[in-house]
């Protein structure tokens, strides 16, 4: 039944306000209508309201239900009788058996009660008092988010204490007398403990500490402590106390209205190393500009070479930091940007390297109105520095030491595709490239300013056909062909006039098949005619899906600067395979293969998944030639394996392996055994690197970490909470 406000209007209200996590005045609440609905209500005299049988009261979003209620309009005071649940708006929950609420709606005092945070917490109190509205003060509580059951087992772990205090403005936890317990056997004692509450998304304090063992550091601890300096900005410092090492990890991270930042890295001191102080710092961060450009920057830095190795924080060999302004939208790709390279790889020095490159890029898209089809016009300006002022090659890499390369590239495209009436789809391109390079501390060229305009042009053709199977299966099948030319000057050997210091690493893949040029950059052009022909093969369906392409280049000259390894270095390519597998079950598989039809493979990849609810498993093969002229002297045959099995219910294995099959012989591996609950997640890991240098040696990497969880930590899958039938994980 729907009452008149004025009747239960105190009534309700205080019910509301005993569970609420805002403090209400009564003249407000009054202006919204309270429904309470019994088996029956009845009045006695002026002042006595009672409800009796399967009460439920509504008051906004906040619900009560109850078995008996009185409310006494002489001393203002609420009655309830249980089993009482309250539920707010947040998820807090209280149960009891029974209530007295004053009438002021702002203190009131609930008995035998049970307060549920967020679905996560429980925490049981002989009473739980209300006061002014904020806060909850429960006497002789114990709190856990462990699943308990009636069987008179104790919670995996519990925080005892003489008294809680549930701060809702402040969204926090106070305990005073606390004694925090593992299967009721006290481990720890604090006169008073502050926490957040599950509902928190910001508080200071420790975080989850963890145990690391690593072979030079020796045996330490990590004890994070988070500082949230304000609603948009955080700072995390984790002391690393090892044997052999004094570690400060820190993190820092902001958000601005149009863009955000982090930074992290360490600071260190070891007796293992030979060096002082050591340190890392890695940031990064984006922002909005006007007219919707954006800026963004990353920053890698490192005191030596071997820290990051050392301390397993990275297994970067290269480190880059660059400031870029760009926009990017369906007709423009705008680009700006300025970046550093830096080298830790073992004998490379980063004097002989490009240190610094500048680079401008504007693309624009457009449709011709007489002509149809698309149009595309670039313009591109590049430099990059060498600090060596070396003119030859001194060190024998093939590379000048000090060669500095400035050049500007224009270009511009147009390509048009018609469809005949019988399915064939035949397309036309025609392009055209201006370059000028400017070459400087290069003693091998003679020409050190060089400019040449290259035309080109393609027509290709498809021929797409589709048929339909049993099972609800599409078939497509669609042979490719393609006739291209580019004009110009092919440079061969010495007598190249623009230095190969940007296309050194060409991939052929089913990307560029019809492509006009394959290098990767705009310092190369591909010269005379050309054809590709292939074909491309799919299948869709619901139980499974696959793609396949075959396909292979011919031309009339060879062109040096493709390696022996592309595939790309005769007049006839290797033939390109490459194919994608999916199916309902979760596995998914991506391969690709350079085949010599004489010479067998020479480069594949594969990788692959099998991803389910017990399942995650990620595995990679990778195979390349010998090829002098990308600085790998022996072949390079490589396997990779990560994944994880849930054994059971609670149980998950771990594992990675990294195998150098061309050297027979283990670079990494690592397993984990992880336990998580419904309260608890732990995890203990062993790692080994078994690649050694001049700078890193072997070492070998334990850790231990323990969370808690039911505070800060949402446990949303409920999969590996226990049961009481089968409580013993």
């Amino acid at each position: 039944m729907t009452l008149p406000k004025t009747s239960i209007s105190a009534l309700a209200i205080a019910i509301f306000v005993a569970a609420a996590p805002i403090e209400l005045h009564s003249q407000a609440a009054q202006e919204d209508q309270v429904i309470l609905v019994a088996d029956s209500v009845f009045l006695r005299g002026d002042n006595l309201l009672t409800a009796v049988g399967n009460i439920e009261a509504i008051y906004g979003e906040t619900t009560l239900t109850a078995s008996k209620i009185i409310y006494d309009g002489q001393t203002d005071k609420v009655t309830i009788e249980g089993p009482i649940e309250i539920t707010d708006a947040s998820g807090t929950q209280i149960f009891a058996e029974f209530a007295e609420l004053d009438a002021d709606l702002q203190n009131g005092l609930i008995q035998s009660a049970r307060l549920v945070l967020d679905e996560q917490l429980r925490i049981e109190a002989d009473q739980l008092q209300r006061i002014e509205g904020k806060e909850s003060r429960l006497l002789n509580a114990t709190a856990t988010s462990c699943k308990t059951c009636e069987d008179g087992q104790p919670p995996l772990w519990q925080i005892r204490a003489r008294r809680v205090t549930h701060d809702q403005e402040a969204q926090q936890l106070l305990f005073d007398d606390a004694q925090f317990r593992l299967m009721d056997i006290p481990v720890m004692y604090l006169p008073r403990l502050r926490l957040p509450d599950p509902t928190v998304e910001r508080m200071s304090g420790f975080l989850i500490p963890g145990i690391r063992s690593r072979s030079r550091i020796g045996l330490g601890v990590k004890i994070p402590y988070f500082i949230a300096l304000s609603d948009h900005r955080d700072l995390t410092l984790t002391p690393f106390i090892a044997q052999n090492s004094t570690t400060l990890e820190w993190r820092y991270r902001q958000a601005f209205k149009h863009g955000k930042l982090s930074f992290n890295g360490a600071v260190s001191k070891d007796s293992f190393s030979g060096f002082g102080t050591r340190a890392f710092v890695f940031g990064e961060g984006e922002f909005d500009l006007r007219n919707d450009y954006q800026l963004s920057f990353n920053l890698q830095q490192v005191s030596d070479s071997a820290y990051l190795a050392d301390y397993n924080y990275s297994s970067l060999d290269r480190l880059i930091s660059d400031v870029t302004i760009s926009r990017v939208n369906r007709q423009e790709n705008t680009r700006l940007s300025i970046t550093n390279f830096d080298t830790v790889r073992t004998g490379e020095d980063i004097n002989v390297i490009p240190s610094w490159v500048i680079s401008a890029r504007k693309q624009k898209r457009f449709s011709p109105q007489r002509l149809g089809g698309e149009a595309f016009w670039e313009l591109e300006a590049h430099s990059h520095y060498r600090a060596s002022d070396v003119n030859t090659d001194v060190n024998a890499d093939k590379v000048v030491d000090g060669r500095d390369v400035s050049r500007v590239n224009a270009e511009i495209a147009w390509r048009k595709d018609w469809l005949t009436q019988q399915g064939l789809v035949i397309g036309t391109e025609l392009r055209g490239n201006l370059d000028a390079v400017s070459t400087r501390q290069d003693a091998t060229i003679s020409d050190t300013n060089y400019v040449e305009f290259t035309p080109a042009a393609s027509v290709n053709l498809r021929y797409p056909m589709i048929s339909r199977a049993a099972a609800d299966a599409t078939y497509i099948f669609e042979p490719i062909a393609q006739l291209g030319w580019s004009g110009g000057t092919l440079r061969a050997g010495t007598t190249d006039q623009i230095a190969n210091d940007e296309s050194t690493r060409v991939e052929f893949d089913e990307g560029n098949l019809l492509s006009l040029s394959r290098f990767p950059s705009d310092d190369r052009r591909e010269r005379g005619l050309v054809g590709a022909w292939g074909f491309n093969w799919s299948r869709f369906a619901d139980d499974w899906n696959m793609h396949l392409t075959l396909g292979q280049v011919v031309r009339t000259e060879t062109h040096s600067d493709f390696s022996s390894s592309s595939g790309l270095d005769g007049k006839v390519s290797d033939f390109l395979v490459a194919t994608k597998f999916e199916n309902a079950s979760g596995i998914e598989i991506t391969a690709r293969a350079l085949v010599d039809g004489i010479k067998g493979l020479s480069k594949a990849e594969a990788r692959g998944g099998w991803y389910n609810d017990r399942l995650g498993l990620n595995a990679s093969y990778i195979w390349l030639d010998a090829d002098d002229d990308e600085d790998r002297l022996s072949d390079l045959s490589e396997l990779n394996f990560d994944g994880s099995y849930r054994i059971g219910r609670h149980w998950t294995g771990l594992a990675n392996w990294q195998y150098d099959i061309a050297s027979d012989a283990t670079a990494q591996a690592g397993l984990g055994i992880e336990y998580r609950n419904e309260c608890i997640r732990s995890k203990f890991e062993v790692s080994r690197r078994f690649t050694s240098s001049t700078t890193v040696q072997p070492a070998t990497d334990y850790s231990f970490t323990v969370e808690i969880l039911g505070f800060t930590t949402r446990t949303s899958d409920k999969s590996y909470a226990r049961t009481c039938e089968h409580s013993a994980g």
